[in-house]
């Protein structure tokens, strides 16, 4: 079958793609940029790549009009306070599109909303299904509980506040029930319902076996890493502190907190178990989803994370036209340093940066950095990467967004997604002249007036230290 999916660099769509072309479905990929997915997939050459950014209906390429199924997993992540307009907008975008094609059905993952008063996230997924269902298409909604796997939000802030606090002081909402489900089995549904006619016009509850509280999930994350520890609930612990709380302790930005916090007061338990008829599936327990996520972890195999989809605020979804470094109007620190070791080896290290392996010099002053960009909003250093040993366009290093990896010239660029005065640029290369090979590393910074301008000189001194000292210790590393 020929099949549409949107959301295809997502952290469900880049994990289903392989699973419908094994299948043996000609894939059509809808991207908001193909230069990415082509960097980032090694599957680019067997889908095919539609471009379209759903919040403009006519910024949209044409669906192919032999579709036979399309799976909608565009989820925001938006800071806007109106995060749940864009959401509608972007859903009935599409519907317009997949109006003017053949397709039998439409499949969307959504959430589960069996509480009568819902969090303004929630009401948002469940707005959403209204909306596509005034498409042609018949539409299948699958509403999931939190998502347990390598790289889901869900799982990262489980890892976040158990692995870093011994002891915790909680608000009251890590009581509230869930019924979690690995993302193995959420794969298994999203293929078990393409063109099941017995699952058209259908919504599905789906969930794993297991029915637990958050307290009950970190201490179960706790029991399979064999650590100790100890959660104190408060219960006068508004959701605003709550969110404060979550975006200082863990990874995640505070847009996604807020949601988060606000959703942790609804109860996200299976009532509807016909998806059993429709899709018979044994779905993996909370213990086997950890165990799985662990060995993804420890074999430097996680295939996607939450932390690489784009917030807006953070960086245009049109990054890649940033590749090339601005000249006019902007401020420079060069740091050109000689070497003779392997040209390879050296690029390695450069390719290595960040994460697990720090920044090779003065980590604590970017630790710094990370917490004061928390403190005034910002994304923090606490992203790390997705994986230690790959690295592509489009993916999260800390604070920052890779924008190009350039391995024939040995060449990173880097763009700052941290709270500034301005835009900043980042710039790793490999020099090889006359038998002689230097590291190049420009930091780049283009002020944004008056303020601007002060940040960079006030930064100076930081960076006459730092700089060097990086591309000295890049050479050196083994």
């Amino acid at each position: 079958m020929k099949v549409l999916l949107a959301g295809a660099n997502g952290y469900i769509g880049t994990r289903l793609i392989p699973i419908l072309l094994e299948a043996g479905h000609d894939v059509v990929c809808l991207v908001r940029d193909k230069r990415r997915f082509h960097e980032q997939s090694d599957y680019s050459n067997r889908v095919t790549l539609i471009t379209g950014d759903l919040l403009r209906e006519s910024k949209v390429e044409a669906f192919p009009e032999d579709v036979d199924a399309a799976y909608y997993l565009v989820h925001s992540m938006s800071q806007s306070d109106d995060f749940a307009v864009l959401e509608a907008l972007s859903a009935h975008n599409f519907i317009i599109a997949l109006d003017k094609t053949n397709c039998r059905q439409t499949i969307f993952l959504s959430g589960i909303t069996n509480d009568d008063k819902l969090s303004k996230h929630l009401q948002s997924r469940r707005h959403v299904e209204d909306v596509l269902r005034e498409g042609k298409a018949a539409l299948t909604v699958l509403r999931a509980a939190i998502i347990i796997g390598s790289g889901s939000a869900s799982f990262e802030i489980i890892r976040d506040l158990t692995e870093k606090l011994p002891i915790m002081t909680v608000p009251r909402w890590v009581n509230t029930r869930c019924q979690p489900i690995g993302i193995r089995d959420v794969l298994g549904y999203l293929e078990g319902v393409l063109v099941n006619e017995k699952s058209f016009n259908r919504t599905f509850d789906i969930g794993g076996p297991d029915i637990l509280t958050f307290k009950q999930m970190m201490l179960t994350y706790a029991e399979v890493r064999k650590l100790k520890r100890h959660i104190i609930t408060i219960p006068f612990l508004s959701p605003k502190i709550s969110s404060y709380w979550l975006y200082f302790v863990t990874s995640t930005s505070y847009s996604l907190a807020q949601s988060l916090v606000d959703s942790m007061k609804n109860e996200t338990i299976m009532r509807d178990h016909s998806i059993d008829e429709v899709v018979p599936r044994q779905c993996l327990t909370y213990k086997e989803c950890l165990e799985l996520a662990f060995v993804k972890i420890e074999q430097n195999s996680i295939v996607s994370s939450w932390k690489d989809a784009f917030n807006q605020g953070y960086l245009n979804p049109g990054f890649m036209d940033q590749i090339k470094v601005p000249q006019n109007g902007t401020q420079e620190y060069k740091v050109k340093m000689p070497f003779e070791r392997a040209s390879d080896e050296v690029f390695t290290n450069v390719l290595s940066i960040g994460g697990n392996r720090g920044w090779y010099y003065w980590d604590w002053i970017w630790n710094i950095r990370g917490f004061l960009d928390k403190i005034f909003g910002g994304v923090g250093s606490r992203r790390g990467r997705t994986s230690n040993v790959s690295i592509s366009p489009g993916d999260v290093i800390d604070f920052w967004r890779v924008l190009l990896v350039d391995r024939e010239n040995k060449r990173l660029l880097l763009y700052a997604e941290m709270k500034l005065p301005g835009e900043a640029w980042l710039e790793f290369k490999i020099i090889e002249r006359n038998n002689k090979k230097s590291l190049s590393q420009v930091a780049t910074f283009r002020p944004n007036g008056l303020w601007g301008r002060l940040y960079w000189y006030a930064m100076w001194p930081f960076h006459l230290f730092i700089f060097n000292g990086m591309a000295r210790e890049i050479i050196n590393y083994h």
